[in-house]
């Protein structure tokens, strides 16, 4: 006997219980406890000379094809204020937002969903790019980048 869940968030986190009666007589039964943890956001750090493009993938490790499936956005954040920058649903167009005047006509979400920034500017030294992907309400995926720009 097997229990297949779907579309899987912490609410189904518990106790679960399988129990059947046994001919002719008594019963057999099987406990376990299920933990559905959040997943971790993944952190990296990117180095880039000034003036130079720097592409920060959205995922590190996932397929452009997966990621297509799924609605993402792309958020800047600076003294722990976060900015939406891009966003991007399934089969449609990235929505740019005009939020930030420092990104206007530098950025550009890539075909495979990373993040093109060019020219980096002197600005960009420590900002955290992060990408959110909504798998489901309860299950977002995130990475964030921290940029390191230098000069020659």
């Amino acid at each position: 006997w097997t229990l297949h869940l779907t579309n899987i968030t912490t609410s189904l986190s518990g106790h679960y219980e399988c129990s059947f009666a046994t001919y002719p007589h008594g019963n057999k039964a099987a406990r376990l406890q299920l933990i559905v943890k959040a997943e971790e956001e993944q952190h990296y750090v990117k180095e880039v000379q000034l003036n130079q493009a720097l592409e920060i993938p959205c995922l590190e490790d996932t397929t452009s094809e997966h990621l297509s499936n799924y609605p993402l956005k792309w958020l800047v954040e600076e003294n722990g204020r976060k900015e939406e920058l891009v966003s991007k649903e399934p089969f449609r167009p990235a929505v740019y937002r005009n939020g930030s005047a420092w990104y206007t006509r530098r950025l550009h979400l890539t075909s495979d969903n990373a993040l093109k920034i060019f020219p980096t500017k002197i600005m960009d030294d420590g900002r955290v790019f992060s990408c959110h992907v909504m798998h489901h309400p309860e299950r977002v995926q995130r990475s964030s980048t921290t940029v390191r720009v230098f000069g020659k």
